[in-house]
C-alpha cells in the first residue's frame, strides 16, 4: 500500500508542478501586462519553485559531449561494454588520454540514487585515466523472473568487472574507487581477489567517506540502525513494487524512502536552498536559480534497490559490522582482510561529513595488517561534508590531484 499510495502523490504532484510550470511562464511572458505589476514576479518565483519541487524525475543521464583539458578541447566516448541484469559496465574515453593512462573502476553506491549522482567524479578523472563506471539498475526495473540481488551478488559483479576490464598490454591490471556505501563490497572484492592470487584484482582502492566500521564515530545514520531491531526494518522500510512497472511483485526498499531520509537529516538546509532559489528567481538571477536546480534535479533521482540487499547492508554493515569483526562471508567463504598484502589502499573522510563519521574509512588501513606502509595513505580533508568528497570545486582542487597521485605511484 505505501508504494501504490507514493505513486498516486506522484501522479498528482506531476499535474500541479505542469500546472504551476505553465503559469509561471504567462506571468514571465514580455507580452503579459500582469508581468510587470509588482506582485507577478513574485508569484511567477513562486510557481516556477513549486514545479520545479513537485516535477518527477527519471534517471539522469551522464551528458558528457566534450572535456576541456589546458587548451584543448576533446570528444567524450561513452559507451556500454557489458550488461548484466542489475546493472552495466560503462567506459569513458577521450581522444586526448595517453595510451598508457591507467585504467579507473568508478564504482557507484547502490543507496537510492543513480550511478550519475557522480557525474562531477567521472568528470574529473576523465582527464587522464580511462573511466569505466558501475551503472546499476533501478530494482523496480528488473522482472522477477532475474531472480534476486544480494550482498554476494553485489561483489560479485565487481569481480565481473574487474575481470572484464582485464589487464593492459603491458599486464597491468586496473584500479579501483569507491564512493561511500560501495567501500565494505570493494574492500570484500579485494580480499577475495587477493586470497586467490587473481592476476585482475585492484592495483590501487580508493575508498572515500566509506562505512567500513561504523563504530568509529556513529552519525545520525548509524545510530539509526544501531537501534532498531531487523525486523523493524523489513517491516517498516520494505514495499513491493506496483504493476506497472516491469519489476512488479519484487520486494524493495524504495528510492523514495531514502530520499525521504537524507532530506529530513538537513531539512533546514533544503528549506534554505529553495528560498534562495525563490529570490534568486525574484531578482532575475536565473544563472543562481538553475544551479540550484541542476543539483536537485540530480539529487531527487532515485531508485529502488532490492529488499535482501538492502536489509543484508543493514545487518552486516551497521548492525553487526561483519568485516572489521571478521565474520563477512561471500558465498560460505570467510573473507579475510590480512589476504590484502599489494593491493595499494588510499582512504579519504571528510571533516564534516555526517553521513560517514571520521574514522570509518580509515579502520580499513588497520585492517588490512598484511599490507606494508608504504602502501598505506589516509586524507582528512578539512571543510567537506559527504557530497563535497566527489563532487564540487575542493574534490577537483584537492582531492582529485591526491587519488590522481596515488594511482600514478602504483600503477607501474
Amino acid at each position: 500500500m505505501l508504494y501504490t499510495a507514493y505513486e498516486m502523490q506522484r501522479t498528482y504532484l506531476a499535474g500541479a508542478s505542469a500546472w504551476a510550470n505553465m503559469g509561471a511562464q504567462l506571468l514571465n511572458n514580455p507580452s503579459n501586462p500582469f508581468a510587470y505589476l509588482g506582485g507577478g514576479p513574485i508569484m511567477a518565483s513562486a510557481l516556477d519553485v513549486f514545479a520545479h519541487a513537485a516535477a518527477p524525475r527519471g534517471k539522469p543521464a551522464f551528458g558528457f559531449e566534450q572535456i576541456d583539458i589546458g587548451d584543448e578541447c576533446f570528444a567524450v566516448s561513452e559507451e556500454i561494454v557489458l550488461q548484466k541484469p542489475f546493472g552495466q559496465l560503462k567506459r569513458f574515453a577521450h581522444a586526448g588520454l595517453q595510451e598508457d593512462a591507467p585504467r579507473l573502476l568508478i564504482v557507484a553506491p547502490m543507496s537510492g540514487h543513480f550511478a550519475t549522482l557522480l557525474r562531477g567524479t567521472v568528470l574529473r578523472m576523465l582527464e587522464s585515466h580511462e573511466v569505466y563506471v558501475t551503472d546499476w539498475r533501478d530494482a523496480r526495473q528488473v522482472p522477477t523472473s532475474e531472480g534476486q540481488f544480494d550482498l554476494d551478488d553485489y561483489i560479485d559483479y565487481l569481480v565481473t568487472y574487474m575481470e572484464h576490464i582485464g589487464l593492459d598490454d603491458t599486464g597491468r591490471g586496473a584500479h579501483m574507487l569507491a564512493v561511500c556505501q560501495p567501500s565494505v563490497p570493494c574492500l570484500a572484492a579485494a580480499a577475495l581477489m587477493s586470497a586467490q592470487r587473481h592476476e585482475c584484482r585492484p592495483r590501487s582502492l580508493t575508498m572515500m567517506g566509506g562505512p567500513i566500521d561504523t563504530r568509529e564515530a556513529p552519525t545520525a545514520v548509524n545510530t539509526m540502525a544501531m537501534q532498531r531491531p531487523h525486523s523493524w526494518f523489513q517491516q517498516n522500510a520494505i514495499a513491493t513494487v506496483p504493476i506497472q512497472y516491469p519489476g512488479a511483485g519484487r520486494k524493495v526498499y524504495p528510492g523514495f524512502m531514502q530520499l525521504a531520509g537524507f532530506m529530513s537529516m538537513n531539512l533546514g538546509n533544503h528549506m534554505m536552498s529553495h528560498w534562495e532559489m525563490f529570490k534568486h528567481l525574484v531578482t532575475g538571477d536565473g544563472e543562481s536559480a538553475d544551479s540550484t536546480k541542476t543539483f536537485y534535479d540530480e539529487y531527487r533521482s532515485v531508485c529502488d534497490m532490492t529488499a535482501e540487499f538492502y536489509l543484508q547492508t543493514v545487518e552486516h554493515v551497521f548492525q553487526k559490522h561483519s568485516l572489521p569483526n571478521g565474520t563477512m562471508e561471500h558465498r560460505g567463504t570467510l573473507i579475510d582482510l590480512t589476504a590484502i598484502d599489494d593491493v595499494a589502499i588510499l582512504a579519504i573522510e571528510g571533516e564534516k561529513d555526517d553521513i560517514s563519521g571520521i574514522g570509518q574509512t580509515k579502520a580499513a588501513l588497520m585492517l588490512t595488517t598484511n599490507l606494508d606502509d608504504s602502501r598505506k595513505r589516509y586524507e582528512l580533508v578539512p571543510d567537506v561534508g559527504h557530497y563535497g568528497i566527489f563532487n564540487g570545486s575542493k574534490w577537483r582542487t584537492k582531492i582529485a590531484p591526491v587519488v590522481e597521485e596515488w594511482i600514478s605511484a602504483h600503477n607501474a
